[in-house]
């Protein structure tokens, strides 16, 4: 189901459902959804409420990007880490990123449902296309977004809200993920 940014959607909930069932599987017989957006646009709470109806597994960026300058070397983390070994059904490997100590910690195995949903600024980027079952962008206005971010994460966030704006704008310039988006989705 392709939404052309500016059409309401009655259910975004519902649609991101839809379409997730509907989507294909990896040839490892799992499904992989991302969820993308700019930072505040509600990627996380989406990503939540969907993986607790469907009983699947999030694997956040979050988690992955190596520091406040690190959207692309996240992605490649994603693809490395969680993409390649889940669609080859090999036994997937990641470690979390500590922002306070600013380092990873140590190894983690990662135990895939049948759909796991990658949520992140950059979960879909066109490297992880050929991973990826569908495709949801979510996007609100800057205001909104900021107002969010700076809610949850106070002050950590503040002083590198235009730092990583920065990233995300080079990222969507160059990937285009809307444009390639299943479903869009305004919160």
């Amino acid at each position: 189901m392709i939404v052309p940014v500016g059409t309401p959607v009655a259910d975004p909930f519902d649609a991101v459902i839809s379409l997730t069932r509907a989507a294909p599987v990896l040839p490892s017989g799992v499904g992989v959804l991302a969820v993308d957006g700019r930072s505040g646009a509600g990627k996380s709470e989406l990503a939540t409420a969907v993986a607790a109806h469907l009983d699947a597994t999030v694997v956040r960026l979050d988690h992955l990007y190596p520091g406040w300058d690190g959207l692309e070397a996240g992605v490649d983390r994603l693809v490395e880490w969680i993409l390649r070994p889940l669609r080859a059904g090999d036994p997937v490997r990641w470690r979390r990123y500590d922002w306070l100590r600013e380092r990873f910690g140590r190894w983690r195995d990662l135990q895939p449902t049948p759909l796991v949903i990658v949520e992140g600024v950059g979960a879909g980027a066109r490297r992880c296309a050929p991973f990826l079952s569908a495709l949801v962008w979510v996007e609100a206005p800057r205001d909104v977004r900021r107002r969010r971010a700076l809610e949850r994460d106070g002050d950590t966030y503040a002083p590198h809200w235009n730092r990583w704006a920065a990233q995300e704008d080079h990222y969507i310039a160059l990937d285009q993920p809307a444009a390639r988006a299943d479903l869009i989705i305004t919160s």
